[in-house]
């Protein structure tokens, strides 16, 4: 049977935050409030945890989900190498509505599904989600509804959809969020625009060149070995989790093709073309310094300078 936890409630929110830590612990499913819409969370590290994920969702492991973190040095641990392209885009648009998508670390013992070796990571603008990343570490989080269905923007639909495959409920009121996350390739030479979305374009062009077009020939994307740019029916269109299945949407978008283990959310339309303007965002602190290889120092609950900034915008 679910439990479920009001987290307007000061004394809930602290009772839910520690159920759900310790049913991640065990491998069991969460279901926890985003800066986009709701989502449905796992041990990243738990290959039977991802198995179940998967099947809440009644999906498939061609349709790995991201990876939502909760500090800086938590994301780093996890890809092979950041650029500093990548470093300046965290540190101008993280938390909020940026997902990367990076080559994985290959030292770490995880499966989250047929990702050929990349990792699409997140860091997300909302406090209770901030709070338990900070305490379980990564985790494994695509948006809170059956594949195909529209993504979760309250609690009781998520209820609804996924029942009792969940054992704890977060409820911190509707989702606020409304725009889908933009998502960069960061494993090419040049930083890719994927999707477009929270981030516009020109703020991402501020910060680092982003191209928009096609690669050119020497810049191709990754081959099989480490990762590789699937068509866009390949992810589920929808509203949301950012639309709404891995929190984002790309059917529209034909600019590029995303990467296999990029989920799109199931309820957010993909932004036609361009970027829509999103709200003003703050800057995030620099990128800290790598643990280094193996399972990232955050899975066991981080330092406090590991803590990521208050809240900013939007997002799971």
């Amino acid at each position: 049977m679910s439990d479920r936890y009001d987290c307007s409630d000061p004394e809930q929110r602290a009772a839910g935050l520690k159920a759900a830590v310790e049913a991640v612990r065990r491998g069991e499913l969460i279901v926890l409030p985003t800066d986009t819409v709701y989502g449905i969370g796992a041990e990243a590290f738990s290959p039977a945890a991802i198995t179940s994920l998967l099947a809440a969702k009644q999906r498939g492991r061609d349709m790995p989900p991201p990876v939502l973190v909760g500090t800086v040095r938590a994301a780093t641990a996890l890809v092979e190498e950041l650029s500093d392209a990548g470093r300046d885009l965290i540190g101008e648009f993280w938390p909020g509505g940026l997902t990367l998508v990076c080559r994985a670390q290959r030292m770490l013992s995880w499966d989250l599904g047929d990702t050929r070796g990349t990792v699409a990571i997140r860091m997300p603008l909302h406090p209770v989600a901030l709070d338990l990343l900070k305490e379980t570490g990564p985790l494994a989080v695509s948006s809170a509804n059956v594949s195909g269905m529209p993504a979760a923007a309250t609690v009781d639909e998520a209820v609804d959809q996924l029942g009792d495959t969940v054992a704890v409920f977060l409820d911190d009121g509707p989702a606020t969020g409304g725009v889908p996350s933009t998502i960069v390739d960061l494993t090419g030479v040049i930083p890719k625009l994927l999707r477009a979305g929270a981030i516009p374009v020109d703020e991402l062009n501020a910060v680092s060149f982003v191209s928009t077009g096609p690669e050119p020939a020497e810049a191709a994307g990754p081959s099989e070995e480490t990762g590789t740019f699937e068509a866009a029916d390949d992810f589920e269109a929808a509203d949301d989790f950012e639309a709404a299945d891995d929190f984002e949407a790309a059917d529209d978008f034909e600019a590029a093709e995303p990467p296999e283990n990029v989920e799109i959310s199931d309820a957010y339309p993909m932004a036609p073309g361009t970027a829509p303007m999103a709200p003003g965002t703050a800057p995030a602190p620099a990128p800290d310094e790598s643990p280094g290889t193996g399972r990232p120092s955050a899975l066991g609950g981080d330092s406090a300078a590991d803590h990521a900034p208050g809240e900013r915008r939007e997002s799971p």
